[in-house]
């Protein structure tokens, strides 16, 4: 449900709310959130709430240091996990300078403009996550280890799967705030578990990724675990994986879907750097079902986008190259773009890939182009692309490649 202002200060003054949580990510997609009491609210709605910059990694230094927070009424959610007496709410905010005018590394406000375009030229996209993190057990001091929560494999129930009662809080906190998760399953990899839930519009789909990264680590600590939603935590073990699914309306009998699947191969170099972010990023590649060809195919997960077994709505795209550490606002505002590229210029589908490419011979891998193979080189990819200069503020881009 979307709210109104009137409706969210009605919500505080009559439901015992004592903490209004404004959040915001840095460009890098990390959460970051200010506290303030209900009689600021108003204040807040209004002028906005002023914090120090500086302090946050690319958000400029100590001589122009403070932006404001104004939050989306429509984003309220009550926190389950604080007490019931005395309730904690949580708004996502906008991020703008003391003159009113938009920050440039605001990633939200970058995905709404994408939006914008997108209905602009007749269509509208959908998202769902698929992300997959380890479950590590603590030392007696209370730090992460490396000793995986179980030894499971992929789809094994209890008792070897230990992650079992962790997804299943995890799936009713997130229907509590509102997020109706699909599906729960342990992984391949140890202690490996990953939880879907339902496509909705990008910048809900965005919201709710972060969302979904705050309870997950909430519910593991509460029960004594260590969560990494890291690329690759272990070695000679899967990676975690940010399968995004996408599909646009008007679908036309499944050419937008095509056009759209063409673009994103055609940018999908480009664009990397934001999609995977660290060096272990590029550990996963190739290996696991993790992609290192720049290919497409149906039902084939050895493929960059595969168009999974599905029918009506839920006919869609499954892009398999991101990992957890991407900033979503960032990913589905390039996902947008080139889709939108693709479209604009009915772009060609290349052949579909019917075959493993982690089985093929070297001599078929040469007929398809790469993946970046290191942060270094996704980087000199997007510093180089027309395609990135357009839609990536510089400042995003600098600090994504001077990491």
């Amino acid at each position: 449900m979307k709210y109104s202002k009137e409706e969210v200060l009605q919500y505080v003054n009559e439901d015992d709310v004592k903490f209004i949580r404004l959040a915001f990510c840095d460009v890098f997609g990390r959460q970051k959130n200010i506290s303030i009491m209900p009689e600021e609210l108003p204040r807040a709605f209004e002028y906005g709430i002023a914090f120090d910059a500086s302090a946050i990694a690319g958000f400029g230094d100590e001589t122009h240091s403070d932006l404001l927070l104004f939050p989306d009424p429509e984003t309220l959610m009550q926190l389950p996990w604080r007490p019931e007496h005395g309730k904690v709410v949580r708004m996502f905010s906008s991020i703008c300078y003391p003159d009113g005018k938009p920050f440039e590394c605001d990633t939200r406000n970058l995905l709404k403009n994408a939006v914008e375009d997108a209905k602009k030229a007749g269509y509208a996209f959908a998202f769902g996550a698929e992300q997959e993190f380890y479950l590590f057990e603590l030392d007696e001091n209370g730090n992460p280890t490396k000793k995986t929560y179980d030894d499971a494999g992929y789809m094994d129930i209890a008792p070897e799967d230990r992650g079992e009662n962790i997804r299943r809080e995890i799936c009713l906190t997130l229907e509590q705030m509102g997020i109706r998760p699909e599906s729960s399953h342990h992984e391949e990899g140890p202690g490996q578990n990953e939880i879907d839930f339902r496509y909705s519009d990008a910048l809900s789909a965005a919201d709710n990724t972060l969302t979904f990264q705050t309870i997950v680590k909430t519910v593991a600590r509460r029960n004594g675990i260590f969560v990494d939603f890291g690329p690759k935590p272990l070695d000679g073990a899967p990676g975690n994986g940010f399968h995004i699914n996408m599909s646009v309306k008007p679908c036309e009998g499944s050419e937008n879907l095509c056009y759209m699947i063409a673009g994103i191969l055609d940018k999908i170099e480009d664009m990397t750097i934001f999609l995977n972010p660290t060096e272990d990023s590029y550990r996963r590649f190739g290996t696991n079902k993790a992609p290192g060809y720049i290919s497409w195919s149906s039902e084939n997960r050895s493929q960059l986008i595969r168009i999974p077994a599905a029918v009506g709505e839920y006919h869609r795209a499954e892009l398999r190259s991101p990992d957890p550490t991407a900033n979503p606002y960032l990913a589905f505002t390039l996902l947008i773009y080139a889709g939108l590229y693709g479209m604009e210029r009915k772009l060609d589908l290349p052949l579909a890939a019917n075959i493993n490419l982690y089985k093929t011979d070297k001599k078929t891998l040469e007929n398809f182009r790469k993946l970046p193979e290191t942060l270094a080189a996704a980087c000199k990819a997007a510093a180089n692309s027309d395609f990135i200069q357009k839609h990536i503020p510089s400042a995003i881009l600098d600090i994504y490649c001077k990491q």
